[in-house]
């Protein structure tokens, strides 16, 4: 059975690369645009693993972590970030929010982005 990947992006055309790329990797995908419906779908979905932004309209991904992990804490779904804040600040906070890794977005190819979230979750 695939691995189920849930991306929650506002960038359409990133997250359609993103959904592209898992789905010729072998893994099914869902997609959210904020973090709000990314809440819902964790929920709905139970993914195996999130991939998500920080910065996004509604719900932005740190409040989002809050949320889940204030809902559930012992909710484990792996979670990597794709940002574009180099703010070692805002990493540290999202490291200490329960998030599995991260990934500066201007720093990586969808390659990278695969490679880790095999990584995570031991494929």
């Amino acid at each position: 059975m695939a691995k189920k990947i849930l991306i929650i992006e506002d960038l359409p055309a990133l997250a359609n690369a993103l959904h592209d790329k898992f789905n010729h990797e072998g893994f099914e995908t869902i997609h959210a645009s904020n973090g709000l419906e990314g809440l819902e779908m964790i929920e709905s979905e139970k993914p195996d693993l999130i991939l998500l932004d920080i910065i996004m309209p509604k719900m932005d991904g740190l409040t989002m972590i809050k949320e889940l992990r204030q809902k559930d804490p012992n909710n484990a779904i792996p979670i990597i970030i794709l940002t574009n804040l180099t703010d070692s600040d805002a990493v540290f906070n999202s490291m200490e929010s329960g998030i599995t890794d991260y990934l500066v977005k201007a720093d990586w190819s969808l390659e990278d982005v695969v490679k880790k979230v095999k990584e995570k979750l031991g494929i």
